[in-house]
């Protein structure tokens, strides 16, 4: 098949890319820059923004499937680019779908489209979207995720896969973050209780997104629907949090706050950022807080039963390998 990966010189992307390129697939990249690595591993590449629809039709001509893989993450910034680049782009990419007659859409969502706050311990697929989201970035995934699988017909089959802390070598968000706080000292357990959290290492998370790819049709069980992705190996936060530092070669987290000190802390923070319009990020958020004090890993039998999915590297020989590639 021809494939249309958007963020396909992304951390996710680019390792989807790599897959598909390995098993003969032909692959185009929507990116807002070039990459060297791509052009290497025979990739078409084309350039723009998700917000412009017409470099979005331009770049899906020809194409059989599009992985949406595209978004603005992060924890800080204002609601409209999150809301521009999350629903607004992925409003233009099923525009595009429908404008070539393209029949599979796999977009790739977030755990965090169903996150309010609380413990959340072997949940499935039947979870709700919250009533109120603590930051821009889960609430607006979630109003486009609703689109994408609202958008699923005998035209178009569209499904949704949401892999869980996604990391690994290559990684420019999730380690790297974890590495400098632990590196800066500013890294604290919030709470005592062994809150149990499930990741899932890129390669899996890939392999994911082709399982699913590879079974869509218009009549399969998998369209229209959402899925959680993991490892499926659930360990307390700080257990994986020191792990990752391990493997850097840094040491581990000791000191601890209390989860209603660290809330207050992030509404203290968020406050201060908006009012004083102080750049980067602020250290703390309340978004951060409730992710960082309670529990949260997946049931991922329906993934297993509908996509065949099986997490093929765990978490310990994923470690191996991103101790590896740190060290180079």
């Amino acid at each position: 098949m021809k494939a249309l990966v958007t963020g396909g010189g992304g951390f996710l992307g680019g390792v989807i890319v790599r897959m598909l390129r390995e098993r003969g697939d032909q692959v185009r990249s929507f990116s807002r820059g070039a990459y060297p690595e791509l052009e290497k591993l025979g990739v078409e590449q084309a350039q723009g923004d998700l917000t412009d629809s017409a470099a979005l039709l331009k770049a899906a001509a020809g194409c059989d499937i599009i992985f949406h893989v595209a978004a603005k993450a992060g924890i800080w910034g204002g609601y409209d680019e999150f809301y521009q680049a999350n629903v607004i782009g992925t409003e233009n990419v099923l525009a595009a779908c429908r404008a070539h007659g393209i029949g599979k859409l796999v977009y790739t969502s977030s755990p965090s489209v169903v996150f309010d706050g609380s413990d959340v311990e072997g949940g499935d697929e039947s979870l709700p979207y919250p009533a109120h989201f603590e930051a821009h970035y889960p609430e607006t995934k979630a109003l486009a995720e609703q689109v994408v699988l609202a958008a699923n017909g005998p035209e178009l089959a569209t499904v949704s896969l949401r892999p869980h802390l996604i990391w690994g070598p290559g990684d420019n968000h999730l380690v790297p973050r974890i590495i400098a706080k632990g590196k800066s000292g500013r890294l604290r357990r919030i709470g005592n209780r062994p809150c149990l959290v499930d990741t899932v290492y890129v390669d899996n998370a890939a392999r994911a997104h082709l399982l699913a790819a590879d079974r869509l049709t218009p009549d399969s069980p998998l369209a229209g629907k959402a899925y959680f992705i993991s490892n499926n190996e659930p360990v307390p936060l700080w257990e994986i949090v020191n792990r990752i530092l391990g493997a850097a070669g840094v040491a581990p987290v000791s000191g601890t706050i209390s989860p209603q000190l660290a809330y207050t802390l992030g509404i203290v923070c968020e406050t201060a950022w908006k009012l004083f319009n102080l750049s980067g990020e602020p250290p703390m958020t309340r978004f951060v807080a409730k992710e960082l004090g309670t529990a949260h890993w997946f049931d991922i039998s329906a993934a297993r039963r509908d996509l065949g999915y099986e997490p093929e590297v765990s978490l310990d020989e994923g470690l191996r390998r991103l101790k590896e590639w740190l060290e180079q």
